[in-house]
């Protein structure tokens, strides 16, 4: 039988989960070796669970016929009523509840809304480092994805002079992750206006990913920049995964607003999607509404002496004790992308530097030319293991670099 190729839309668009450092970590396991994973936010994973509320109410809730049935193709009313209101504590004009779709976790909004965008050729600004999903649905989506640099020396902003410049006639929308994944900035209000006046300027929409937006250490808050306008176009995706621990409960949402009278068409192909697809799960969506009127807990996680708050510091504390290391010290999310000086560490290919790492140390990480980055300089841990593990995982990080420099020097 002849071998079904894969597709050139998939080449080059970021980190594939399935390459062969995961391979390796798997055969590994397979051999009953123990990796510590640093490689993904799967907070589940590392004792972090949702809060108890929220899996009493799933609980409940699954003993309905309506559990078991199909929605409406946007999503149960209540959750989306629950969306709407959160839009409203977080200053965002206009929503109402058909604004407001649901769906199988964000990632599924963000591949749908590329979707019923992009014509072959159309170009979206996509931040580097980027979370890789972006560059892969908008390369699927048959679109270009283009990638505007955000600058470590001034805390991974975006370089809006850099953005500005790759502005085209093909130009259709502008990706924003804030707070960001990888890097675990949180972007302040002058940055965000900067990028609504390129938006404005150029007719373009801007996706929000905002999925860590409670997640905010040393008293930090995070503002919506579809808060700051209403003449722009604006999709804003959020969810359970993080915030909520609720990775496996894939509910997420996409909400549209802003300047919606230009975008009748657009609206109207994000309809006949969310119809194609039926509807997103409805345990998940059930999950919703108790989510964002319960209690928030993950306060408690980011708050001085939290959980999450403490490995931060430890991995900050640890990483920079290395020689040759830097880190800007996150201010949100769960993330580290963590800088290799390359005059002591002269890395050509930092996949093969991340596999030879999990070889020789059993730790996994994911190279920082995964994230888009240009140069094999950088890779990104999560910090979500406990204090124990995550001393013992930096611990292991450094030796394999010590033992690089002296072989390198």
């Amino acid at each position: 039988m002849k071998p079904i190729a894969k597709s050139s839309k998939l080449a080059n668009v970021g980190y594939d989960i399935r390459g062969p450092v995961l391979d390796k970590a798997r055969q590994m396991e397979d051999e009953g070796h123990k990796i510590i994973k640093l490689n993904i936010g799967n907070v589940a994973a590392f004792g972090l669970m949702p809060p108890d509320e929220i899996m009493q109410d799933m609980i409940r809730n699954l003993s309905t016929s309506v559990a078991a049935g199909y929605t409406d193709s946007k999503g149960l009313f209540a959750p989306r009523k629950a969306v709407v209101h959160y839009c409203q504590e977080k200053r965002i004009q206009g929503v109402t509840v058909d604004d407001v779709y649901l769906g199988n976790g964000a990632s599924e909004l963000i591949a749908m809304s590329m979707n019923a965008l992009l014509d072959g050729g159309d170009e979206v600004l996509i931040p580097s480092p980027d979370y890789p999903l972006y560059t892969a649905v908008v390369s699927l989506s048959g679109g270009t994805p283009v990638h505007y640099r955000c600058n470590e020396e001034s805390g991974w902003m975006p370089d809006l002079d850099d953005m500005r410049a790759k502005v085209t006639s093909r130009t259709k929308a502008i990706v924003l992750i804030n707070p960001n994944n990888p890097t675990g900035a949180l972007y302040p209000e002058s940055v965000l206006q900067g990028i609504v006046e390129i938006a404005r300027q150029n007719q373009l929409i801007v996706f929000a990913d905002e999925i860590y937006d409670k997640t905010l250490y040393d008293g930090e808050t995070h503002t919506s920049i579809a808060s700051l306008a209403d003449d722009v176009l604006f999709l804003t995706f959020n969810g359970l995964s993080k915030n909520y621990r609720a990775c496996g409960y894939r509910a997420g949402w996409m909400v549209v607003s802003g300047n919606k009278k230009r975008a009748k068409d657009y609206i109207e192909g994000l309809n006949m999607l969310a119809s194609m697809r039926l509807c997103a799960n409805t345990p998940g969506q059930m999950a919703i509404q108790t989510a964002l009127g319960g209690y928030q807990s993950i306060k408690d996680l980011v708050a001085p002496g939290g959980r999450l708050c403490k490995q931060r510091d430890l991995a900050y504390e640890l990483l920079t004790a290395i020689p040759g290391v830097s880190v800007v010290k996150p201010k949100a999310a769960l993330y580290m992308f963590p800088r290799l000086d390359p005059k002591l560490y002269p890395i050509e290919d930092d996949q093969q530097f991340a596999y030879e790492l999990l070889a020789e140390e059993k730790v996994l990480i994911v190279q920082g030319t995964g994230f888009n980055w240009p140069t094999p300089d950088h890779f990104r841990i999560v910090f979500l293991p406990n204090a124990d593990d995550l001393t013992d995982a930096i611990g292991r990080i450094a030796r394999f670099l010590e033992s690089y420099r002296k072989q390198h020097a």
